[in-house]
């Protein structure tokens, strides 16, 4: 992994000459994406981000933190925060930025530790990578929270972005679940392996966390196909 996404955020946070991220998926075109929008402060969040962490309650941990924007905030608030993320880049930058408690690691393989809240926002269902990886992050998801714990995740149904059939259904792929993408990154002329991310519906994210026993509750729904959800 080059870290090309965590290379871009600490561009950024050490004034080291930062250019737009680019993104592609298997089913939309290059999108040029600003380094600073992942260093907004609260003010600047989209709806559903400030619902969650206004939900924040008790011990918090932050999966796939990118600049820690979410992390800095409730600290600000006198919450006790572990922010965690894949990216050494990324979570140097959180250090920086002065994010008390922050670690390089998987959220598969942290062990002995529980939380009152577990945030993945800016579409937390992107790390299952894919619909058959869902419940092995949500057992984990589940095996991490303290009693009366909760989850609150974010994420999009993406059917929009399919082309209508003349019957007004829409064009999706035959093979596997429509919210699968395959991922493209590059920064500054260097460009990231593909790697899989997980979009989810909402009745599909209800029925894995009923699969895995966990309640389901949908807390709120933004402006285009997003919403946010909180599993207990």
């Amino acid at each position: 992994m080059l870290d090309l996404f965590g290379k871009a955020i600490l561009d950024f946070q050490t004034n080291n000459s930062p250019e737009d991220i680019i993104t592609e998926t298997n089913i939309s075109e290059a999108d040029e994406m600003e380094v600073a929008y992942l260093f907004r402060d609260f003010d600047s969040m989209p709806k559903l981000e400030q619902k969650a962490l206004q939900l924040a309650k008790g011990k918090i941990l932050d999966v796939g933190c990118g600049a820690g924007s979410h992390s800095l905030y409730l600290q600000k608030k006198g919450f006790d925060v572990t922010a965690i993320d894949v990216s050494p880049s990324a979570i140097k930058a959180c250090e920086l930025r002065g994010v008390k408690n922050a670690k390089v690691q998987n959220v598969l393989d942290l062990e002995n530790d529980n939380f009152d809240t577990i945030l993945l926002l800016m579409n937390g269902t992107g790390i299952f990578g894919t619909l058959a990886e869902t419940t092995t992050y949500l057992m984990k998801l589940k095996s991490l929270l303290a009693p009366n714990g909760q989850i609150l995740i974010d994420s999009s149904d993406i059917i929009y972005m399919f082309d209508d059939a003349e019957d007004g259904s829409k064009w999706i792929p035959a093979e596997g679940y429509y919210g699968e993408l395959t991922f493209t990154i590059s920064y500054k002329k260097e460009t990231e392996v593909p790697f899989h991310w997980l979009y989810l519906d909402y009745n599909t994210l209800q029925n894995a966390a009923h699969d895995n026993e966990l309640e389901c509750e949908l807390i709120s729904e933004g402006a285009h196909f997003d919403y946010l959800a909180k599993l207990y």
